[in-house]
């Protein structure tokens, strides 16, 4: 083609169109899926590389509602389709007809690898993550000051916590000198404990912007970190390894800004309304107390407790008055008893029997109380007791009066 031939822009962008549209025809193009970018529309764009090359992909949404599995980031893919110029942006793209997955990406498998490391090393564990601070009073934030996800956080913080004070720590979020840099603002944040809480993060990406949060200088920064760390890396279909070894992801660097900054005026709020709550109730309890001791003057509890006393005393007084009766009735029966022992016990004394005459004799040699005649003999000295005196006798005759 002659040097002197002019083209306008249009001209030489369709004329690239048609030499490259029609110079290849259908096409198998294998490489790693990265960027993958859903469109509302329902398309998705992605790029497919390798080692050497990047290209551009388009897989309209005809095409993506027959497919059996769901693209992501890492996917080693064969893609079917044909190239295609996009005039207005001066690029060509390959506009897929149908993708199926044949492996995994080195990325992904080189991500998935290191995941296994440090797992086994115990950089994941649960036990050793810590509760964010629910207030905290400083915030540190390691992300590249000119991206849009600071700005996010500042907003979102400015707005839900504006006494909080916030710490930036600037560092590149892509590139090959991003990962010792946020390594190393991590570290110093600790080395001069400059905050409660630290978020590290970015915006979205694709698997290989997001690569230095999977690197293992951060990842042990933010394990190693003395500081409860958020991390907030990319949206939230997106991930890095620095999320594992976190205190808590956060899917956006949004969601990270409102979990370190409860709501101050809705928890004063909260207060307020659990105070008014309280004081209520503690209003009603005492009118209902009032309301209930209201009829309790001290005339009316003098009547109630009369009400229930008298009736106790009547009862004590009958029984008084029945155990005296039963004391004196069982005195007097008692006294009775004793005059008529009494009176046995005299009749019984013999002296008593010698003073109305009777005497006592017994016989002199035996000594025997003589009751009967036939108990001595002719001769026999007797000794009779009268009530005075002693009378001896002899025995001239004995005569039995049965």
């Amino acid at each position: 083609m002659a040097s002197n031939v002019k083209f306008s822009v249009s001209e030489l962008t369709d004329l690239i169109k048609h030499r490259l549209e029609d110079g290849f025809g259908q096409l198998c193009v294998e490489g790693e899926l990265s960027n993958c970018r859903p469109s509302s529309a329902g398309h998705l764009y992605f790029t497919l590389k390798d080692a050497g090359a990047a290209i551009s992909a388009v897989m309209f949404r005809n095409s993506l509602s027959r497919l059996a599995f769901t693209p992501k980031d890492g996917m080693l893919l064969r893609a079917k389709g044909r190239l295609s110029v996009y005039a207005l942006r001066g690029t060509y793209q390959l506009v897929c007809e149908s993708i199926e997955p044949v492996g995994t990406g080195d990325i992904l498998a080189m991500l998935e690898a290191r995941k296994r490391a440090f797992a086994e090393e115990g950089l994941f564990d649960e036990g050793r993550k810590r509760a964010i601070p629910r207030f905290p009073g400083t915030v540190a934030v390691v992300s590249s000051p000119s991206g849009a996800a600071l700005q996010d956080i500042l907003n979102i913080l400015r707005r839900r916590a504006a006494g909080l004070r916030v710490i930036i720590l600037p560092a590149p979020v892509q590139g090959a000198e991003a990962a010792a840099i946020i390594a190393r603002r991590i570290e110093q944040a600790n080395r001069w404990n400059i905050a409660d809480a630290l978020i590290v993060g970015r915006g979205g990406g694709s698997l290989e912007d997001l690569l230095p949060f999977s690197e293992e200088c951060v990842v042990r920064a933010v394990a190693a970190s003395k500081i409860p760390v958020i991390s907030a890396v990319g949206h939230e279909i997106d991930w890095a390894l620095c999320d594992f070894a976190a205190d808590l992801r956060a899917p956006t660097p949004s969601a990270a800004a409102e979990l370190v900054s409860e709501n101050r005026g809705e928890t004063v709020r909260a207060i307020r309304l659990f105070i008014s709550n309280l004081r209520e109730t503690i209003l009603a309890r005492i009118a209902r107390a009032r309301l209930f001791l209201k009829p309790f003057s001290a005339d009316y509890l003098e009547r109630q407790f009369r009400a229930i006393l008298q009736p106790r005393l009547l009862r004590f007084d009958d029984a008084k008055e029945a155990l005296l009766e039963a004391a004196a009735k069982r005195v007097a029966d008692l006294h009775r008893r004793l005059e008529l022992a009494s009176t046995a016990l005299e009749a019984a004394n013999p002296k008593m029997m010698l003073e109305r005459g009777l005497s006592l004799v017994t016989n002199v040699k035996t000594g025997a109380v003589v009751k009967c005649a036939d108990e001595v003999k002719t001769g026999d000295l007797l000794s009779i007791r009268p009530a005075r005196g002693v009378i001896s006798a002899s025995v001239t005759a004995a005569q039995d009066t049965k």
